[in-house]
C-alpha cells in the first residue's frame, strides 16, 4: 500500500468523543469540523431510496471531501452516525419535547445506529467503513423518561436518539449488539487498523 502523502491528519468532526477516542489511541491530528447541510443531503438521498448505511457513508464522505478540498496534501477523516428505526432514518430532535417523543417511539423496541468513517488522502477518497449496532430499549416509564431528560438536558440535545451510552443513557437499554465504539459514533478498530496499514500509525 502506498505511503500517505502527508504527515498531517485532520478530523473533520466537532464531536468531543471522537476526538477523545483518537487522542487516547495515540493518533496525532487536528480538528476542523466540516460545515455541511446534513438535513438537505439526507432528504435528497432518502428521496432517491438510499438506505440508512448509504446515508451515513455519504454524509461522512461529504464532510471529509469538504475539508480535504480546503487542505490539499492532507489525510482527512470524515465521520457520521445515523439512527435507523423500522428502516427509516430519524433526524436529530432539537427540542426537549421532540426528544421526549422520539424516545417514547423507540421505547420497548429495537433500532440501529450506523456509524460511518471515510478517509480522504490529498483530496481523493481512499477508504471507507460503516459499522452497525442493534440496540433494544427497555420499556421504561414516562416518569423515568421525564426525570432522565431533566437530569441530562441539554447534554443529550445534540445526541442522535437523545441519549449517550457513556452516560446515564445506558440505563434506557436492555441489550446492545455490536461494537461499543460504533455506538459512540466512530468505527475505531477498523480505522486504527487502516491507519496502521497505511503507515500513519506505527505497526
Amino acid at each position: 500500500m502506498p505511503e500517505p502523502t502527508s504527515d498531517r491528519v485532520i478530523l473533520a468532526s466537532g464531536s468531543s468523543i471522537r476526538r477523545q477516542l483518537l487522542t487516547r489511541a495515540g493518533l496525532v491530528f487536528e480538528t476542523l469540523p466540516a460545515r455541511v447541510d446534513e438535513d438537505a443531503i439526507r432528504a435528497a438521498m432518502e428521496a432517491e431510496g438510499a438506505g440508512p448505511g448509504d446515508i451515513a457513508e455519504e454524509l461522512a464522505a461529504f464532510k471529509a471531501k469538504r475539508v480535504a478540498e480546503k487542505h490539499p496534501g492532507t489525510l482527512v477523516i470524515g465521520c457520521d452516525q445515523v439512527l435507523a428505526h423500522r428502516g427509516k432514518v430519524l433526524a436529530k430532535a432539537e427540542t426537549h419535547e421532540a426528544v421526549r417523543q422520539q424516545l417514547r417511539s423507540l421505547r420497548g423496541g429495537k433500532h440501529q445506529l450506523l456509524s460511518a468513517v471515510v478517509v480522504y488522502d490529498d483530496m481523493r477518497p481512499l477508504w471507507r467503513h460503516v459499522g452497525e449496532v442493534s440496540l433494544t430499549m427497555r420499556p421504561f416509564s414516562d416518569h423515568y423518561l421525564d426525570e432522565y431528560l431533566d437530569r441530562n438536558w441539554p447534554a443529550v440535545r445534540d445526541a442522535v436518539g437523545g441519549y449517550k451510552l457513556e452516560e446515564e443513557g445506558v440505563r434506557l437499554f436492555s441489550t446492545i449488539e455490536g461494537d461499543y465504539f460504533d455506538v459512540l459514533g466512530l468505527p475505531l478498530l477498523p480505522l486504527l487498523t487502516f491507519l496502521t496499514t497505511r503507515g500513519v500509525l506505527m505497526a
